[in-house]
Order: structure tokens, then C-alpha cells, then sequence
């Protein structure tokens, strides 16, 4: 059974979602919109939080490396967490990301992979206290390898927050249940800049619906729009 999926993303309100591009305003200041969203991300209290490889690379800025350790290289899931940890999830699938410990900010890292990845980069992931989920396919059956995280890391609640890649293909993939979008009172105004979500050009059609549950005020000047997501016709 998979998890709860709740995707947890801030934009400015034409939907950029660099804040370094953000017009200034009054009622707040970039940290203070960040700090909005850090809290609400720790108040929810996920067991685990996902994002893209790019995303994820800007956290992790480990190069390739021979494994510190010998470690047998075991497929398809790899456990090097403690019971009842919290968890980073990266998607990984051509295995272009390295680490050089096995956390993030204290959160376990998991990595999904493609089937294609070389047992090299699994024994380095192994050695360097990585868990990893390799799919049965070299591209990634998401709905998985969310059963996966259920079943075997125990994943009750999780957080996906970005790229807007990432976020497209879980609301495509029908894997969302809730979308909550804290928006920033500033412009971004950049011709062509990433937004929250994108699923190639022909968007998504029918295939998503939103319910609106609610808009909160928030410190700052920032308003949590609040929407329950269900797939289309």
C-alpha cells in the first residue's frame, strides 16, 4: 500500500520557484519565506521527503568515488538505515548521483534507480550508507517504488517537493493525494523559468483533478493554498 503523498511547494505568484529571482516586498524577505516553508515541511511530520536528481544534486555535491568499504551488491532494495529513521528520497534513474555520507541533515537518503545502473555505483552508494531501490526496468515504475518505500522502510507519510519534473510525473502517475502551494507575495517575471510542476507539452489534459480545501494567511505575507488532488477522466 503506498504512502500518503503530499506535494509541498513555494512559489511567487506568477509560479516561479527560484526565490533569488523574487521581486522585494514589505510584509517579508526570502529567509523569512523560506523559514514559512521549513516549518510547515517539519510540522507535517512525513516519515520520508522525495525530489528529483537535479534538485537533490544541489544537496549533495559528491563526485565519484571507489567504495570505502566491501559490501556484496544486493538488488533490488538495499536497507542501510536504522528502523524508524526519516528518510531523503532522491529519483535517481540513470544513478548520476553520488554521495559522501548517508544523510541528509540527519534524513537517511534512499535513492531509485534504473535497472540499467552499474553494480559499481551500487557498492559505492552501500559503502557510503546510501539505501537504494533498483526499479525492474530502466525507467522508473514510481507507483513501485512507492510500495517499496511502504513495505520495506516503513513510509507512511511523504513530501514531494520538487523539481517541477518530478512533481508532474506523481501527479501524472495519479500518486498525489494533496497539493499544497505556499505562495510568496513577490514576482518572478523570468520568460521561460521553471514552474511547480511540468509534464511535457502537451500539459496534462483530463488526467489530474484539483479540489480546492482552503487558503491560510500566513506570517509574512505568504497564503497556503490547500487542494485535495484525485486523477481525471
Amino acid at each position: 500500500m503506498k504512502p500518503h503523498v503530499i506535494c509541498l511547494m513555494m512559489s511567487s505568484i506568477d509560479g516561479g520557484l527560484h526565490p533569488s529571482r523574487y521581486t522585494p516586498s514589505p510584509d517579508g524577505t526570502r529567509k523569512e519565506w523560506s523559514g514559512v516553508y521549513e516549518r510547515l515541511h517539519t510540522e507535517i511530520a512525513g516519515d520520508a521527503w522525495l525530489v528529483g536528481r537535479v534538485t537533490m544534486a544541489e544537496m549533495s555535491k559528491a563526485v565519484a568515488h571507489r567504495p570505502a568499504l566491501s559490501a556484496p551488491v544486493t538488488r533490488p532494495v538495499h536497507i542501510a538505515a536504522d528502523p524508524g529513521s526519516r528518510y531523503a528520497v532522491a529519483v535517481d534513474g540513470s544513478g548520476k548521483l553520488h554521495f559522501d555520507k548517508g544523510d541528509i541533515d540527519g534524513d537517511r537518503v534512499i535513492v531509485l534507480l534504473g535497472s540499467d545502473v552499474e553494480d559499481a555505483h551500487l557498492a559505492e552508494l552501500a559503502s557510503d550508507g546510501v539505501s537504494y531501490i533498483v526499479a525492474g526496468g530502466a525507467d522508473i515504475d514510481l507507483a513501485a517504488a512507492l510500495d517499496t518505500l511502504a513495505s520495506h522502510f516503513g513510509v507512511r507519510t511523504l513530501l514531494v517537493e520538487g523539481g517541477a519534473g518530478i512533481n508532474g510525473s506523481m501527479l501524472a502517475a495519479g500518486l498525489v493525494d494533496e497539493l499544497l502551494v505556499l505562495v510568496a507575495p513577490a514576482l518572478d517575471g523570468s520568460e521561460g523559468g521553471q514552474r511547480i510542476v511540468s509534464h511535457g507539452a502537451e500539459g496534462f489534459g483530463s488526467a489530474v483533478a484539483l479540489t480546492f480545501r482552503g487558503a491560510t494567511p500566513l506570517e509574512h505575507g505568504v497564503v497556503l493554498l490547500t487542494y485535495d488532488v484525485r486523477p481525471g477522466s
